[in-house]
């Protein structure tokens, strides 16, 4: 009687392994979010339906959600081009400015902050060009925008960086040997292999966005009804010792940002299906 042949793993087996992450997951991610929904049951519906809809909450959530997608919209064209750049070109410096993209991962967002506003403050290096026009950066809604800018380029780049060196260079050949210009070339064969990894960069710099605090609390000026965000707002709320509504706040913003994401992955499920068809 043979003996049956069975693969050696690495890993543990499935059991094992699926009851650490569930376990993992669990401790890191579901008991926490858990514990902002059993805060806002202190509520009735009537108070929490209050402290969500306040003018100046609404005014946070528009703000907050508006500059996030900007951001993220931004970071996912101008980062698909610094990948590019990255990938198809050599040129003097080409490690430093690679490595210059993960500055926003290390650099703490207080720093961030700090430095931007000082940079696009109406004295400020950018800032005392941009006044001049009438456009004001630090201390308005195009602050906060080019703060989470800042913070979300990483995500776009690395997403995208492996996809466009992975890609193969025979089926542009083809394209371009049976008479296609380079932007059908690019917006046929190219584009559509890049599409799945540009919506998973522009889902993780929008998460990013979406609670960042750090970065945007300097060159916002904090000002209700106009900068103020809604991490700072919820902030605040704990800050006046109020858990329940700070809770009510954050509970809608989770709910929200799950929404978002789960369309974006939707379409990036979608896109890969097309891709790998």
């Amino acid at each position: 009687m043979g003996r049956r042949n069975k693969t050696k793993r690495i890993l543990p087996g499935f059991g094992l392994s699926m009851g650490f992450t569930v376990l993992y997951l669990s401790l890191l991610v579901l008991f926490p979010l858990s514990a902002v929904v059993w805060k806002t049951t202190g509520l009735t519906f009537d108070q929490f339906w209050q402290a969500v809809t306040d003018e100046r909450v609404v005014a946070s959530y528009k703000l907050s959600f508006g500059a996030s997608i900007a951001a993220a919209l931004i970071n996912t064209v101008f980062g698909l081009l610094v990948a590019w750049v990255l990938v198809r070109y050599r040129f003097p410096g080409k490690r430093f400015v690679d490595a210059l993209v993960d500055m926003p991962f290390a650099l703490p967002t207080a720093v961030a902050g700090i430095a931007l506003t000082s940079l696009y403050a109406d004295n400020g290096w950018i800032g005392s060009l941009l006044a001049p026009l009438g456009i004001k950066a630090a201390y308005s809604p195009l602050g906060i925008i080019i703060a989470l800018t800042f913070i979300g380029l990483p995500f776009v780049v690395r997403t995208v960086q492996p996809v466009l060196q992975e890609l193969e260079h025979e089926t542009e050949e083809a394209a371009v040997s049976l008479g296609a210009s380079r932007w059908r070339t690019f917006r046929r064969v190219i584009f559509p292999q890049l599409v799945p990894a540009l919506l998973a960069g522009f889902t993780l710099a929008f998460a990013r966005a979406i609670g960042e605090y750090g970065s945007v609390v300097f060159i916002s000026g904090n000002m209700p009804m106009k900068t103020e965000i809604t991490p700072l707002l919820i902030m605040t709320k704990l800050e006046q010792y109020d858990y329940a509504g700070a809770t009510a706040i954050a509970l809608v913003m989770l709910i929200i940002s799950f929404v978002l994401l789960l369309v974006t992955n939707a379409l990036q499920m979608k896109s890969n299906r097309r891709v790998s068809g």
